[in-house]
């Protein structure tokens, strides 16, 4: 796709009247791409559940995290991240090629604002590549199509799905979703997740009537859900060290962080 093509496709499609999850998400990380509507439903969210703050910061630390303990401990040099959302600071291209400048990155999504911003994404080292696709997660066979272009599915790939099947509100096909994207994965691939969850033990049940309020006066649609409906979006995978935890504590620098209502993962193809 050629950068002129993802400008105005984006620009077609881009309606500031709503609230947008991209741009929401944007606004809660302290980001400048969002717009007046955008900062409205964040902070009435905010109010109802003020610990979304600490998930948007939380979730951005993990992928921090996940990406440089792939490409530093397991050497992986490819990442297809699905439903990048909007750039900001240590994307996933900057933080892997920052380990190794030769490593291939994919970004997808289909939010009109990131196809806009695109062409931040598209910067990455010489050495690399960055690529990015306009598809949607509910047609993992395009994604996979279109990311052969520049990855090698012959070799380990690292299958970011940060926040992303929360927005597939069926559980079913949610878990069909990852398990076709990964049945295409070599062995020793990976699939990194997070995903915003209602059990209490996390301190969940704050995300019930905030998403009903989102739902209602945003998009797309969103959904939390257990922990055991999570885990197995991973079946058939091997969980690694600490396992299915909360985001903020997956093998963070901080020995006690907080806790928040967002569990993540990292999961390999045997």
């Amino acid at each position: 796709m050629s950068e002129s093509h993802t400008a105005s496709s984006g620009s077609s499609r881009l309606n500031t009247g709503v609230a947008h999850n991209a741009r929401v998400w944007n606004y809660w990380i302290g980001g400048k791409d969002n717009y007046e509507v955008d900062q409205q439903v964040a902070e009435q969210v905010a109010e109802m559940f003020p610990v979304i703050r600490e998930i948007a910061r939380a979730d951005r630390w993990f992928l921090g995290r996940a990406v440089r303990f792939l490409a530093e401990e397991h050497g992986v040099r490819q990442f297809l991240d699905i439903g990048t959302g909007l750039p900001t600071a240590d994307n996933t291209h900057e933080i892997a090629q920052r380990v190794a400048p030769d490593a291939r990155i994919v970004y997808v999504d289909n939010d009109p604002i990131v196809l806009v911003h695109a062409r931040t994404l598209l910067t990455g080292s010489t050495e690399g590549a960055t690529d990015y696709i306009d598809a949607d997660v509910r047609d993992p066979d395009a994604i996979l199509e279109q990311a052969g272009r520049t990855l090698d599915f012959g070799q380990p790939v690292a299958v970011m799905m940060l926040g992303i099947l929360n927005f597939v509100l069926d559980t079913g096909e949610a878990r069909e979703v990852a398990r076709r994207i990964m049945d295409v994965m070599p062995s020793g691939s990976f699939l990194v997740l997070t995903h915003p969850t209602f059990d209490a033990e996390v301190g969940g049940e704050g995300q019930i009537p905030a998403m009903k309020f989102w739902n209602e006066n945003a998009t797309p649609p969103i959904t939390a859900r257990s922990g055991a409906d999570i885990a197995s979006f991973l079946d058939g995978l091997r969980i690694l060290e600490p396992g299915l935890v909360s985001c903020s504590q997956w093998r963070a620098d901080d020995a006690s962080p907080a806790v928040v209502p967002q569990y993540g993962a990292v999961a390999v193809k045997p």
